[in-house]
């Protein structure tokens, strides 16, 4: 077998798909990247992962797993759900002895965090159709984690990066803009993966923050971004009136005027309604 540039003694991904009969299933939202080069960027683009535990999500053929090993990962922790593609993988674990860990599961029902020993990474090309809730999972936990490397839609990649008083600005930046300092790192064509899904793709970076941006209770700032964020176009005193009865004091309390939308809060003043609805 030819050697894939950059990885000695390990077939042409493409061979691998061929061989293990690995055609990208639309219900486990499989849309795999097979160019090397850029899975090679998206190690580069979690820093440096030597000595540390890396954790990868939704491997698929291993093109990510490679390049994770190839940069020096300490230990990779692959789960995948595929039992396909964990067949698959079982070559490339006797390639890199003892540093390849691959879990047989669904990654929703586990705790990521627990895989292996501090310091620790997540670095993923996550199924489409779980990206969010994995995420949400693991900002409840973000200080456990040294930083997250993850790709999503772009759309979802602009809603986590986005700023106040712009379309993109919602639920989801605020929570994740609460436990982290986000960026996006570098965008992917569609064209990049088999099959191309729908839409391009954004290579995100989210680095915990010591503590919190601010001061609050997780259930409570979720309640009350639903609330703003589900009615976005209604002024605050109106779209938190459901919450405690009367949103204009809820707002008032919290020193923020009743007449504002959700976009143009900032995090820290969502965290200022959240402490005041407890």
């Amino acid at each position: 077998m030819t050697a894939s540039p950059g990885f000695p003694d390990l077939p042409p991904l493409k061979d691998v798909i061929k061989r293990f009969g690995l055609g990208a299933k639309k219900s486990l939202g499989q849309h795999f990247l097979l160019d090397l080069n850029l899975c090679a960027k998206i190690a580069a683009a979690a820093g440096g992962i030597s000595g540390r535990t890396v954790i990868e999500i939704g491997p698929g053929p291993g093109g990510l797993t490679r390049a994770l090993l190839d940069a020096g990962a300490g230990r990779v922790v692959a789960v995948e759900r595929d039992k396909r593609c964990v067949k698959a993988l079982g070559e490339l674990a006797a390639a890199y002895p003892g540093r390849l860990e691959i879990i047989e599961g669904d990654a929703l029902e586990m705790d990521c965090a627990a895989m292996g020993p501090a310091p620790r990474k997540i670095v993923a090309n996550l199924p489409y159709n779980i990206a969010t809730p994995l995420l949400i999972g693991w900002l409840k936990q973000a200080q456990k984690f040294e930083s997250l490397t993850l790709m999503f839609q772009k759309e979802v990649a602009d809603r986590l990066t986005a700023e106040p008083a712009t379309k993109a600005y919602g639920r989801l930046t605020v929570i994740s803009r609460w436990r982290c300092r986000t960026r996006i790192a570098f965008n992917i064509d569609r064209r990049a993966f088999t099959p191309p899904p729908k839409v391009a793709s954004s290579v995100v970076n989210l680095t915990p923050r010591p503590s919190p941006l601010a001061a609050a209770d997780w259930k409570a700032l979720e309640t009350v971004t639903a609330a703003a964020f589900g009615q976005r176009r209604k002024m605050l005193r109106g779209s938190l009136k459901a919450l405690n009865g009367d949103g204009e004091k809820l707002c008032r309390d919290a020193g923020i005027e009743p007449t504002l939308r959700a976009e143009n809060l900032s995090v820290e003043q969502f965290c200022a309604l959240a402490r005041n609805l407890i």
